[in-house]
């Protein structure tokens, strides 16, 4: 279409935020945002964050840009918005392999990734990518659940088993948790005890944990927000919700820390269920996504 007609005539492309022209086109873009729609490990009530990507972006259509906490616009870095990533039908293990693949690719073209899942299993694609890139990468995973896990329903890249596939890989920050099975509790115990898994009731009793949050982690960092950290008060719209969670402005505390002492190099925004919950979830989901890209692009400049 002529670029005259479609800015003047129809609504743009839905890219994330509604940018359009230079601020979404891909070769000057800062930052791309990666749709996944997987959840086939999935095991909740339902199998419905395959939608959460698409109902993020769409969301994101009545975003803000002007960030009031940044005092800035992340989108004036630039944020092209990537077709969904088809799924890989064959296996978790494949779809990983898929994912790090194209995040590998994107990355090599200097690109800020924030991945929007899907399910949480799509964090470790993501995060062996960015290890390419950053040999001294850490990974902060805000969740509800331990996710350590080292095999579920017959697979060991399922979402229950991120965090024990990322473990394995660099080091790993766990915010916010409230929910393990038995078999994790005594890697969950050690992690507490080495000052690298902070329960949400603990970040609750004590705001200064953010301090504690951002020296356990290494130079460049790796952000993945499992949206269910959040109470369900707030955020509804997952498939495993979990009493007790963090709010809006504890969770941001913990972002901006680390943003601010660290560099966040990329991050995704997973399990939202849309179904499950009113669209302000969809909405909170993508205000978060927005802010990473700030985050990634704005506070973390150091090399």
């Amino acid at each position: 279409m002529r670029p005259d007609l479609a800015e003047r005539y129809f609504w743009p492309r839905r890219n994330f935020a509604a940018l359009c022209g230079s601020l979404a086109d891909y070769a000057t873009a800062r930052a791309v945002v990666l749709p996944i729609p997987y959840d086939a490990t999935s095991s909740g009530n339902t199998a419905g964050t395959r939608e959460g990507p698409a109902a993020i972006i769409d969301a994101s259509q009545d975003l803000e840009l002007y960030d009031l906490e940044t005092g800035g616009e992340p989108a004036a870095v630039g944020i092209h918005t990537l077709p969904e990533l088809a799924p890989i039908l064959s296996g978790p293990e494949q779809m990983t392999a898929a994912i790090h693949a194209c995040a590998r690719a994107l990355l090599d073209d200097g690109k800020v990734i924030v991945g929007l899942g899907g399910e949480h299993s799509v964090t470790l694609g993501l995060v062996q990518a960015h290890l390419d890139h950053f040999p001294d990468l850490g990974v902060l995973c805000l969740d509800a659940h331990a996710d350590l896990r080292d095999e579920y329903l017959g697979t060991p890249f399922g979402h229950a088993c991120v965090s024990r596939r990322v473990l394995a890989l660099c080091p790993l920050v766990q915010v916010g948790v409230r929910s393990a099975s038995g078999p994790e509790a005594p890697l969950v115990q050690q992690a507490r005890d080495d000052g690298l898994l902070f329960l949400a009731s603990e970040l609750r009793a004590d705001p200064r944990l953010v301090d504690r949050i951002a020296a356990a982690l290494p130079a460049n960092v790796y952000v993945s927000v499992d949206l269910d950290v959040f109470d369900p008060s707030l955020m509804a719209a997952v498939d495993l919700p979990e009493p007790g969670g963090l709010l809006w402005a504890e969770v941001l505390a913990v972002l901006r820390a680390v943003a601010e002492r660290r560099r966040i190099v990329g991050a995704d925004v997973v399990e939202l269920s849309p179904r499950e919950g009113p669209r302000a979830c969809a909405f909170l989901a993508a205000r978060l996504a927005y802010r990473l890209i700030g985050y990634a692009t704005a506070l973390s400049q150091r090399a």
